[in-house]
């Protein structure tokens, strides 16, 4: 018998533009604002989950620090208020109820304070019991000003490419960056994923071309489903470029399955049969053919 599992993505515009002049208010009014703009996002998403929940979904990821704008597009400290701890920040308690009140799976991208100065790229996975399994933290941080500075906000991550055992799948995360490098691809797989989600921010122009080729490769290559999620539309602070949403799920033979609109907000669900990763990964049989001892140099330090 086949292992169905409805799965949903949500891409969705920001509620409440920042200031542009964040200057101009007190410390106090800078963190006002910035939990304002949260609990706008959190609250937009909540609809989505219960729309979603209403159609039998079981698994859901949103987009990445889905509780405000992708904010990296400039430097400035009031960001930092948006961090939580996790477990026991707002926005995770508030989403282990979520998850359990529906019996859903939640891939929740956050932004995670460790501890005071130090900060993550963070999707926490909660399962359908709301029960937190663990979380990712993401490994690839790029700078590219003015657009993407996002060294100043983040810490690379350090628990590796974890895959956590949820009641309807295996479940790894990539986030955003992290799709143009293959390695930790192959290890999400190699650690037993079923299905990937890569909650990004990424805009018109330079990279565009690879939405729809890097992560259909990752998947044919270790063979497992993935769930891509974007932004979309105009946002503040961001003005260098426009979020093209375009979310999607595709298959372990790297067909796009159902993909959503490039400009307005949405839920996109699918229906994944689980057991293709099995039925694909027999019939090509990459894991076995693998010559790691053949791969050392990969893991040098070069210049």
């Amino acid at each position: 018998m086949s292992k169905v599992v409805r799965c949903a993505l949500i891409q969705a515009t920001n509620v409440i533009p920042p200031s542009k002049e964040p200057d101009k208010l007190t410390p106090a009014k800078q963190k006002a604002e910035v939990h304002k703009i949260r609990d706008a996002m959190v609250d937009k998403h909540l609809k989505f989950i219960a729309k979603a929940a209403k159609q039998g979904v079981k698994m859901l990821c949103m987009q990445e620090i889905f509780a405000g704008p992708y904010f990296c597009a400039e430097v400035h400290h009031r960001w930092y208020w948006l961090a939580e701890a996790i477990p026991g920040g707002p926005i995770t308690t508030l989403m282990q109820e979520t998850a359990r009140k529906h019996g859903m799976v939640l891939i929740v991208p956050i932004y995670e304070e460790a501890m005071t100065g130090v900060y993550y790229n963070t999707a926490v996975v909660i399962d359908g019991d709301g029960k937190i399994l663990g979380k990712y933290r993401k490994n690839h941080i790029p700078e590219i000003p003015p657009a993407f500075t996002e060294k100043f906000y983040f810490k690379p991550g350090n628990l590796g490419y974890p895959v956590f055992e949820t009641g309807y799948g295996k479940v790894g995360v990539y986030i955003c960056y992290d799709r143009h490098f293959p390695e930790g691809a192959r290890l999400l797989g190699l650690n037993g994923a079923d299905i990937i989600f890569n909650p990004s921010a990424t805009i018109e122009g330079v990279s565009k071309y690879l939405w729809e080729l890097e992560q259909p490769a990752h998947a044919v290559a270790n063979g497992y489903f993935v769930g891509a999620i974007n932004r979309v539309g105009l946002e503040e602070p961001f003005r260098s470029g426009k979020f093209y949403g375009s979310s999607y799920f595709c298959n372990p033979r790297g067909k796009i399955i159902a993909q959503a609109s490039p400009d307005k907000d949405e839920l996109l669900v699918a229906d994944l049969d689980l057991d293709e990763v099995r039925q694909v990964r027999n019939a090509w049989q990459f894991f076995r053919d693998r010559r790691p001892e053949t791969y050392g140099d990969m893991v040098k330090l070069l210049p």
